[in-house]
């Protein structure tokens, strides 16, 4: 407890008794009691050999029980293990390389590390750190292509993480970061750390080629990461139909079925080879395992299928569909729960283009926006 307040009355012996009052503020200094805890109690770390001198080898972590003025700053020194001076030891408590490391040389170091808190008197705490030395790289990275779909409305992209590359080593102890070309940045960002790809906002319509590479430290591996942009016209809006599928995530539709739904699509409805079929987005239906996938077919010459020719075409197709996956209504708007006919109830659908969905996988990511049905009884 760091402090009381008391208030202390004083009541004289008169008739009537007369009395004050006032306020005692007691504040309990700290003593520098407690000495700084390492975290884990000893260390162990790796470093590959011919790393550039200042290469990052470790974080120590160190706490105190002390109020702030008895705990950090800590101060850190190497007392023993470091004779050679092959270490260094920064104020924060990163241990960095000091020379060239050779594995032939020396295959492991122990270091005996001390930290001292900013108490008075200052108390003390130690901790063994053990280095090993490693031999370096000798595997590259391999990287899976990654083909990236986004989906807006129009020029209102508001960017945000639109998938992620998958990178692998089989050099156990490599680290690897991710690099994208310099030219791209005002487009484009990758976290260095984990292959996240980040979208700024405003993409235009189109494909985009991204030179983007993974190293780990020796070898550098470019991955071929493509993204296309499609732009909705409000007109398709009003021409969609939903296919509902049974028993499938957004993650194993995107990755498993999409492209294979998508052509067997274009064959059951297309007229004409150059029309145009157009996934605006998917979703999960709340509280089930189904999935609605929303599209329509631009022809040619500019104009939509209208729904209910959609909806006959995929009638007659839909044996042939559910080959590649399981459908379990396909609907032109969705009245359930309303109390009139088919015929009565009208539909408008909204697109909210600033709720991006991300559904992304090792090789395919989609990114579209969620859409909201509206129905009402017209009778």
């Amino acid at each position: 407890i760091s402090g009381y307040s008391l208030v202390v009355q004083a009541r004289d012996s008169g008739t009537p008794p007369l009395s004050s009052s006032v306020t005692v503020n007691v504040d309990i200094s700290d003593v520098n009691d407690n000495s700084p805890v390492f975290t884990p109690a000893n260390y162990t770390a790796v470093i590959q050999e011919n790393k550039p001198v200042g290469t990052s080898i470790l974080q120590l972590v160190v706490t105190d029980k002390d109020s702030f003025h008895n705990g950090p700053p800590f101060t850190f020194n190497i007392l023993t293990g470091n004779e050679e001076e092959e270490f260094t030891l920064d104020p924060h408590g990163v241990l960095r390389s000091a020379v060239i490391f050779k594995h032939m040389v020396s295959t492991e170091y122990v270091l005996c590390v001390q930290a001292k808190d900013s108490g008075k008197p200052q108390q003390v705490s130690h901790t063994y750190v053990q280095v090993r030395v490693i031999e370096e790289s000798i595997h590259k990275p391999t990287a899976i292509p990654l083909e990236i779909f986004i989906v807006t409305m129009e020029d209102d992209f508001p960017g945000g993480v639109i998938g992620k590359i998958h990178a692998t080593d089989q050099d156990v102890y490599d680290v690897l970061t991710y690099t994208l070309k310099s030219e791209q940045k005002s487009l484009f960002k990758v976290n260095s750390h984990d292959g996240k790809i980040i979208a700024l906002g405003g993409l235009d319509n189109g494909k985009y080629v991204l030179n983007v590479s993974v190293s780990d430290g020796r070898f550098q591996v470019p991955i071929d990461v493509v993204v296309h942009v499609e732009q909705l016209l409000q007109e398709m809006l009003q021409n969609t139909v939903t296919i509902r599928f049974e028993n499938v995530s957004p993650e194993d539709f995107v990755g498993l079925h999409m492209h294979g739904f998508r052509r067997t699509l274009r064959n059951a409805v297309l007229s004409q080879k150059q029309d145009s079929l157009h996934i605006i987005s998917i979703q999960p239906v709340a509280g089930s395992s189904q999935l609605d996938m929303l599209f329509a077919v631009q022809m040619h010459s500019g104009g939509f299928y209208k729904p209910a020719y959609l909806i006959q075409k995929l009638a007659n197709a839909r044996r042939h569909l559910e080959n590649v996956i399981r459908i379990s209504a396909i609907l032109e708007k969705n009245c359930s729960g309303l109390d009139c006919q088919e015929q009565h109830c009208e539909q408008s659908l909204s697109i909210d283009s600033h709720s991006l969905m991300t559904y992304s996988t090792a090789r395919i990511s989609f990114v579209c926006p969620r859409f909201y049905r509206n129905v009402r009884c017209m009778c």
